[in-house]
């Protein structure tokens, strides 16, 4: 079985979208199961994961608190870590369950290659950037989902309770070699970018992750980011 994590907070307005993907699984033979951790929303995101059939749980407002604690509780053999505004694209069930099957992929972790729902130039040379980021640096980011089996999250250590830079930090220790990409998309909503300015935004990340390789405690660059 397979166990989808999704962390929230006030993802109403993106989680049926999200959720609504996971219809492929089925067709890929794959045994579903989606666990929602959700960390005090008021906009009705805890009803309306409910409503779609997910498993609901609560934890503090931490992704790295949340998507441990979504781990903890999940029933799968594999886990897919996903965000609420990050919808799977067409093929990627096909995609996890090949990689699933493999047994050489028991203590190795994939990501789907990065895409916005945003069909401007701005966005195209964002993904671009990001390619070269997972192709030179091996660095997806948790907007990009991350399929890794249970045995070897737990040899890993799982995530780490951080408020920021929690997918960094496992990436890490997953380590190149045992990183793979699988060929479908995970595709995320381009609001924030278009709110603070792709460059802006950009830059600000940029930023954030040169401080956490510079050894500045993640509560502190979470303080930044906001």
């Amino acid at each position: 079985m397979l166990s989808v994590v999704i962390p929230t907070f006030e993802a109403a307005e993106a989680l049926a979208a999200t959720m609504g993907a996971f219809g492929e699984a089925g067709a890929a033979g794959i045994a579903l199961e989606v666990v929602v951790v959700d960390a005090g929303s008021t906009d009705g995101t805890p009803e309306l994961a409910g409503r779609l059939g997910a498993r609901l749980i609560t934890a503090e407002r931490s992704r790295g608190a949340q998507l441990a604690a979504g781990a903890a509780a999940a029933g799968g053999a594999w886990l897919l870590f996903l965000h609420a505004d990050t919808t799977p694209g067409p093929g990627w069930a096909a995609e996890v369950a090949r990689f699933m099957a493999d047994p050489a992929n028991l203590r190795r972790a994939a990501a789907f290659r990065f895409a916005l729902d945003d069909a401007g130039r701005r966005a195209r040379r964002l993904e671009a950037a990001v390619a070269w980021r997972c192709r030179v640096l091996a660095l997806p980011y948790g907007d990009q989902g991350l399929l890794i089996s249970r045995v070897f999250y737990r040899e890993l250590g799982g995530f780490r309770p951080i408020p920021l830079m929690e997918d960094v930090d496992l990436v890490r220790r997953i380590g190149r070699r045992r990183l793979a990409f699988l060929d479908a998309r995970a595709v995320t909503s381009a609001a924030r970018y278009r709110e603070a300015g792709y460059v802006r935004r950009s830059l600000r990340n940029l930023a954030c992750l040169a401080l956490y390789f510079l050894g500045l405690p993640p509560r502190l660059i979470a303080r930044l980011y906001a």
